[in-house]
């Protein structure tokens, strides 16, 4: 397995996202890292976040903006973690489906800096990279820091999926479908997770593809 770490700058500002830019705009909050982001199916996205500082002012700003769809705080006054669903902009959102469509895996946490950028290493099979790291462009710019090969760690393994492929493979798991002789269709998964066959199916095939890719040599 290889990593890349890169460093992803906005062009304009210092956030992706009309919501990181008022909490970034806030002298008394300090975005710290990102623990969680993923795409739903509605178009909307969900992220766990840590930041430090004054909660009442963050909390009002989520309040206040008209991307958040709900919240929930946890912490102390000084350090807390903030789970939002929020609507994303066509970045964030073309961002985030890039990732779920990606074989290569986006280590958490994102750390983020000051200035607004953040640092994000990507683990994968080396012939994934070229088209899972995504370039400049437009909205941000991209810089290599580090780069080098990289054994599968035990948390890495599951790590890679989404919120619904887990729920799907937990499932599947749960159901006896890896059992042999096999318990469970992919039509009784479906059933289960509220969803059809065909996508259960091609969930399936991804989470596959994605777990046992990352005890895969390239060079071997």
């Amino acid at each position: 397995m290889r990593y890349v770490t890169v460093r992803v700058e906005p062009r304009e500002g210092t956030a992706f996202h009309p919501l990181g830019q008022a909490l970034s705009d806030a002298e008394d909050i300090t975005r710290e890292a990102i623990h969680r982001v993923e795409l739903l199916d509605d178009g909307s996205g969900v992220m766990l976040a840590e930041a430090r500082g004054n909660r009442d002012h963050y909390e009002a700003i989520l309040d206040d903006s008209d991307y958040v769809r709900q919240y929930a705080v946890t912490g102390t006054e000084g350090r807390w973690y903030a789970y939002c669903q929020f609507d994303p902009n066509d970045a964030n959102y073309r961002m985030l489906q890039h990732r779920q469509e990606s074989t290569v895996m986006m280590e958490m946490p994102i750390e983020v800096h000051p200035d607004g950028a953040m640092e994000i290493t990507f683990v994968g099979d080396e012939g994934a990279f070229s088209e899972a790291v995504p370039a400049s462009g437009e909205a941000f710019e991209i810089e290599l820091l580090e780069t080098g090969q990289r054994p599968p760690r035990g948390e890495d393994l599951f790590a890679c999926l989404t919120d619904r492929q887990q729920t799907i493979l937990e499932t599947a798991i749960e159901l006896g479908y890896y059992e042999n002789p096999r318990e469970a269709t992919q039509a009784e998964i479906a059933d289960a997770v509220d969803a059809t066959a065909g996508t259960v199916g091609e969930h399936l095939r991804k989470i596959e593809h994605r777990v046992f890719s990352q005890f895969v040599d390239p060079d071997s």
